[in-house]
């Protein structure tokens, strides 16, 4: 009789082979397990800090809210030495949470919450370049002593003046395109975010430059002389140089401007309209609302831009990005 050892052969490459299959099938379902839990896991993280950083901004909506009833009542104006200017530094979520048996620290979310309040009158609006001009038929025209605050701010950074011309007359062109032609064109959309100013054709080093005192806001604003930059000051009025606009911030400091003619007797010199009504002011109504949220090692941050109007605080945009 013939010896069996090319069945027994091919049953033990059988039984390799099915053990093979049976490991690879455990091992795509322990995979395809792995991650649902973790689109789970994702999903819920993304809710939670979803309802964290509404509750959040619902949070300074309220400051600022307060903040409107008291300038109302009292008549304050806006400076740094109020509570929306404080920021929150980095701080445990489960330390806002009253402790009780059904809520401890290891049964609550592990997340880090931090945020702040920007006065965004604290700086020089772009959108005032232009300047609307009602009639029959609405016209647009460019603002010469806002054109000319622009340009006293880039020749005080060292910055291209031509950037800054270029930049204005695209704006010009394509808001007036939007008044009188409703139909898509080449020109740059009409910023809405200081960092669509590169829409404009503002170099990236430029805004990196500027932000600290150039903003976009949806119509036309004055500059906050309580909480201004000593650039965006000496750059607001021709009658203002450096030297006079920190002797402004030094003296704010001690005592925050009531009225632009208190800010004009710190500078003693009233016949030269350094401080004007159309240009300047002590309050402000637009503020950017930062959020950053850390939970284990995503962190998801915040923006919003709100407007203030008597006690009702409104959002104006939000964004949200996440990083690791």
């Amino acid at each position: 009789m013939k010896p069996l050892r090319p069945q027994r052969g091919a049953a033990l490459l059988l039984a390799m082979l099915t053990v093979t299959l049976v490991a690879a099938l455990a091992a795509s379902a322990a995979w395809q397990q792995w991650r649902a839990i973790e689109i789970e896991r994702a999903e819920r993280q993304r809710a939670q800090a979803a309802w964290i950083l509404v509750g959040a901004l619902d949070w300074a909506r309220l400051i600022l809210r307060e903040d409107a009833r008291g300038n109302q009542t009292s008549g304050n104006p806006d400076h740094l030495g109020e509570p929306w200017a404080l920021p929150l530094e980095e701080a445990r979520l489960a330390s806002f949470l009253a402790a009780d048996r059904d809520n401890s620290a290891a049964s609550v979310l592990q997340a880090f919450l931090s945020g702040e309040m920007t006065d965004l009158q604290s700086r020089l609006n772009f959108n005032n370049v232009i300047r609307r001009k009602e009639g029959e038929t609405q016209t647009v025209e460019l603002s010469e002593p806002d054109m000319a605050a622009l340009q006293r701010l880039y020749e005080s950074l060292g910055l291209p003046v031509s950037e800054l011309q270029a930049a204005a007359n695209e704006l010009l062109h394509t808001t007036r395109l939007a008044l009188t032609d409703p139909q898509p064109s080449r020109s740059a959309l009409l910023p809405a975010k200081f960092s669509q100013l590169a829409w404009l054709g503002i170099s990236r080093d430029s805004l990196a430059r500027l932000e600290p005192h150039l903003t976009v806001l949806p119509q036309r604003t004055v500059l906050n002389i309580n909480t201004a930059s000593a650039e965006a000051l000496a750059a607001s009025s021709p009658g203002l140089d450096l030297a006079r606009a920190r002797r402004l911030i030094s003296a704010r400091e001690r005592t925050p401007f009531l009225s632009i003619g208190d800010a004009a007797k710190v500078l003693g010199e009233s016949e030269i309209p350094q401080i004007a009504d159309q240009y300047h002011g002590v309050r402000s109504d637009y503020f950017e609302v930062r959020g950053r949220l850390r939970l284990d090692d995503t962190i998801i941050e915040e923006r919003s831009l709100v407007v203030r109007r008597n006690l009702d605080v409104r959002i104006v945009w939000r964004e949200r990005f996440t990083r690791r």
